[in-house]
């Protein structure tokens, strides 16, 4: 952006008219004005109307990431999440996680936490949840020719060390993303924007792999 463009404003300002009735805006809003990262649609709306509408038409995905490490990408995570409008988000491990990436939508979805995968693992069997991997670990399935389950939760190991063995002991797949270059990996955060949308082609638009 060059001296003279001026900066890009985000959001709304103050209402003006006629003052509105409709119970799913937010009074604040109206009188200061909607800076918010949310879509269109839902300028003015308060938090608990946007989750409301939201969860009339969640996606039946669901996506984990192992904490151990105090990994930042979680963040990124969620915040593809919520993008997707996916049913919930899981952090396995460390409960406290670092939301700066999230950029605040882990207000718009649920985001739960799990002691460790173990716990992960029953609370998906519970629900008939198969857990799929996502790592390039020895034995992994190419994510580009697999047939996601449209209910699963898509599980993502840290930043460095991938899926633990707990973690890939526990999935009924791991895939990997097809890479051509000389790194090892992909940040995680990335790879869990490729798998949700892969996700999201084969249910959302019924594109076949």
């Amino acid at each position: 952006m060059s001296e003279e463009e001026p900066a890009r404003v985000v959001g709304v300002g103050p209402w003006e008219g006629p003052w509105p009735d409709d119970p799913r805006l937010d009074p604040e809003l109206l009188r200061e004005g909607d800076r918010r990262n949310v879509v269109d649609r839902y300028r003015y709306w308060s938090n608990a109307a946007i989750v409301a509408d939201l969860d009339t038409r969640r996606h039946p995905l669901h996506v984990a990431v192992e904490n151990w490490q105090h990994d930042a990408n979680i963040g990124s995570v969620v915040r593809t999440a919520n993008a997707v409008n996916a049913a919930g988000a899981h952090v396995v491990g460390h409960r406290r996680w670092n939301r700066r990436g999230a950029m605040v939508t882990d207000r718009y979805l649920s985001v739960h936490h799990h002691a460790d995968v173990a716990a992960l693992a029953a609370w998906a069997a519970a629900r008939g949840l198969p857990l799929v991997g996502v790592d390039n670990v020895d034995g992994s399935v190419p994510l580009e020719t697999y047939d996601l389950p449209r209910e699963c939760v898509l599980l993502f190991g840290q930043e460095g060390p991938g899926l633990s063995e707990q973690a890939v002991r526990a999935c009924v797949d791991v895939l990997a993303i097809a890479q051509f270059g000389s790194t090892r990996s992909i940040n995680v955060g990335a790879a869990a924007a490729v798998a949700m949308h892969a996700w999201v082609r084969r249910h959302a638009f019924g594109q076949h792999p």
